[in-house]
Protein backbone atom coordinates (compact mmCIF):
# COMPACT_ATOMS: atom_id res chain seq x y z
CA UNK A 1 0.00 0.00 0.00
CA UNK A 2 3.17 2.08 0.59
CA UNK A 3 3.35 3.89 -2.83
CA UNK A 4 7.27 4.01 -2.63
CA UNK A 5 7.48 0.48 -1.71
CA UNK A 6 5.38 -0.93 -4.74
CA UNK A 7 7.11 1.82 -7.37
CA UNK A 8 10.27 -0.32 -6.59
CA UNK A 9 8.60 -3.22 -7.99
CA UNK A 10 6.60 -1.60 -10.61
CA UNK A 11 8.04 1.85 -11.75
CA UNK A 12 4.53 2.48 -13.51
CA UNK A 13 2.27 2.05 -9.72
CA UNK A 14 -0.45 5.27 -9.45
CA UNK A 15 -2.53 5.54 -6.48
CA UNK A 16 -6.07 6.10 -8.20
CA UNK A 17 -8.32 6.21 -4.72
CA UNK A 18 -8.96 4.17 -1.65
CA UNK A 19 -11.31 1.02 -1.25
CA UNK A 20 -13.07 -1.15 1.28
CA UNK A 21 -13.04 -4.86 0.88
CA UNK A 22 -16.87 -5.77 2.53
CA UNK A 23 -16.97 -9.54 4.08
CA UNK A 24 -12.82 -9.42 4.64
CA UNK A 25 -10.56 -9.20 7.32
CA UNK A 26 -7.22 -8.31 7.63
CA UNK A 27 -5.38 -10.82 8.50
CA UNK A 28 -0.75 -11.62 9.37
CA UNK A 29 -1.23 -15.10 8.30
CA UNK A 30 -0.05 -15.30 4.48
CA UNK A 31 3.29 -17.86 5.03
CA UNK A 32 6.26 -16.42 3.60
CA UNK A 33 9.28 -17.90 2.80
CA UNK A 34 11.12 -15.68 5.55
CA UNK A 35 9.18 -17.24 8.41
CA UNK A 36 7.44 -14.37 9.17
CA UNK A 37 3.92 -13.30 8.67
CA UNK A 38 2.23 -11.07 5.55
CA UNK A 39 -0.84 -9.59 4.97
CA UNK A 40 -4.14 -11.34 3.31
CA UNK A 41 -8.08 -10.36 2.79
CA UNK A 42 -8.97 -13.38 4.54
CA UNK A 43 -13.15 -14.21 3.62
CA UNK A 44 -15.38 -14.23 6.19
CA UNK A 45 -18.70 -13.81 5.04
CA UNK A 46 -19.91 -10.75 7.62
CA UNK A 47 -20.74 -7.87 5.98
CA UNK A 48 -19.63 -5.84 9.30
CA UNK A 49 -15.91 -6.84 8.40
CA UNK A 50 -14.34 -4.61 6.19
CA UNK A 51 -10.00 -4.43 4.56
CA UNK A 52 -9.43 -0.61 3.77
CA UNK A 53 -7.12 -0.26 1.04
CA UNK A 54 -5.86 1.48 -2.17
CA UNK A 55 -6.53 0.35 -5.36
CA UNK A 56 -3.62 0.74 -7.67
CA UNK A 57 -2.83 1.65 -11.91
CA UNK A 58 -0.42 -0.21 -13.13
CA UNK A 59 1.25 -0.66 -17.35
CA UNK A 60 0.24 -3.65 -17.84
CA UNK A 61 3.41 -4.76 -19.60
CA UNK A 62 4.71 -4.58 -15.15
CA UNK A 63 1.96 -7.13 -14.12
CA UNK A 64 4.28 -10.25 -14.35
CA UNK A 65 7.02 -8.14 -12.26
CA UNK A 66 4.47 -7.66 -9.80
CA UNK A 67 2.98 -11.28 -9.94
CA UNK A 68 6.61 -12.37 -9.32
CA UNK A 69 7.50 -9.70 -6.24
CA UNK A 70 3.45 -10.76 -5.07
CA UNK A 71 4.51 -14.18 -4.96
CA UNK A 72 1.71 -15.46 -7.10
CA UNK A 73 1.49 -19.27 -7.06
CA UNK A 74 3.58 -19.42 -4.54
CA UNK A 75 1.02 -19.04 -1.87
CA UNK A 76 -0.88 -16.26 -3.37
CA UNK A 77 -3.46 -16.50 -6.10
CA UNK A 78 -5.58 -13.96 -7.77
CA UNK A 79 -8.80 -13.40 -7.55
CA UNK A 80 -11.19 -10.26 -8.80
CA UNK A 81 -13.06 -8.40 -5.79
CA UNK A 82 -15.57 -5.45 -5.38
CA UNK A 83 -14.29 -3.00 -3.59
CA UNK A 84 -16.65 -0.07 -2.59
CA UNK A 85 -14.70 3.71 -3.31
CA UNK A 86 -16.52 7.10 -2.74
CA UNK A 87 -17.11 6.96 -6.56
CA UNK A 88 -18.61 3.67 -6.33
CA UNK A 89 -17.69 0.41 -6.82
CA UNK A 90 -14.86 -1.13 -8.68
CA UNK A 91 -13.51 -4.26 -9.98
CA UNK A 92 -9.92 -5.12 -8.83
CA UNK A 93 -7.47 -7.77 -8.77
CA UNK A 94 -6.26 -8.63 -5.30
CA UNK A 95 -3.89 -11.08 -4.15
CA UNK A 96 -5.46 -14.20 -1.85
CA UNK A 97 -3.47 -15.71 0.20
CA UNK A 98 -3.38 -19.85 -0.13
CA UNK A 99 -0.63 -20.68 2.05
CA UNK A 100 -1.68 -19.49 5.46
CA UNK A 101 -0.72 -19.99 9.52
CA UNK A 102 -2.42 -18.12 11.80
CA UNK A 103 0.44 -18.66 14.63
CA UNK A 104 2.53 -16.58 12.30
CA UNK A 105 3.31 -12.83 12.76
CA UNK A 106 4.60 -10.36 10.60
CA UNK A 107 8.19 -8.71 10.88
CA UNK A 108 8.48 -5.24 12.72
CA UNK A 109 9.62 -3.85 9.26
CA UNK A 110 6.91 -5.21 7.35
CA UNK A 111 3.93 -4.06 9.71
CA UNK A 112 5.76 -0.98 9.83
CA UNK A 113 5.29 -0.73 5.84
CA UNK A 114 1.92 -1.44 6.23
CA UNK A 115 1.19 1.21 8.64
CA UNK A 116 3.33 3.99 6.69
CA UNK A 117 0.49 3.04 3.66
CA UNK A 118 -1.83 3.50 5.77
CA UNK A 119 -0.83 6.95 6.36
CA UNK A 120 0.25 7.97 3.39
CA UNK A 121 -3.58 7.52 1.84
CA UNK A 122 -5.19 8.61 4.79
CA UNK A 123 -6.91 5.60 5.75
CA UNK A 124 -9.53 5.55 8.82
CA UNK A 125 -8.12 6.35 12.08
CA UNK A 126 -9.72 3.81 13.58
CA UNK A 127 -8.27 1.32 11.03
CA UNK A 128 -4.86 3.06 11.10
CA UNK A 129 -5.10 2.20 14.62
CA UNK A 130 -5.81 -1.56 14.67
CA UNK A 131 -2.72 -1.66 12.25
CA UNK A 132 -0.33 -0.03 14.52
CA UNK A 133 -2.14 -2.04 17.77
CA UNK A 134 -1.39 -5.55 15.40
CA UNK A 135 1.19 -8.10 16.90
CA UNK A 136 4.24 -8.16 15.47
CA UNK A 137 7.86 -9.73 15.69
CA UNK A 138 11.55 -8.68 15.56
CA UNK A 139 13.00 -9.92 12.20
CA UNK A 140 15.97 -12.99 12.96
CA UNK A 141 18.11 -11.52 9.90
CA UNK A 142 19.29 -8.19 11.36
CA UNK A 143 20.98 -7.44 7.96
CA UNK A 144 17.62 -7.76 6.00
CA UNK A 145 15.85 -5.93 8.89
CA UNK A 146 18.00 -3.17 8.71
CA UNK A 147 17.64 -3.08 4.55
CA UNK A 148 13.74 -2.89 5.13
CA UNK A 149 14.00 -0.68 8.01
CA UNK A 150 16.37 1.77 5.83
CA UNK A 151 13.30 2.03 3.23
CA UNK A 152 10.57 3.66 5.39
CA UNK A 153 10.07 7.24 5.33
CA UNK A 154 10.35 9.03 8.05
CA UNK A 155 7.76 11.11 9.65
Amino acid sequence: MLTARLRQRVRSATPIRIGRLFGHALEWHKKSSDGSGKCNAESTGRNEDVVWGVLFEIELSEKPALDRAEGLGNGYIERQVEITTDRGNVTATAYIATTKDSSLRPYHWYKAFVVAGAKEHELPQDYLRALKNSPSIPDPDHGRAAENERLLPTS
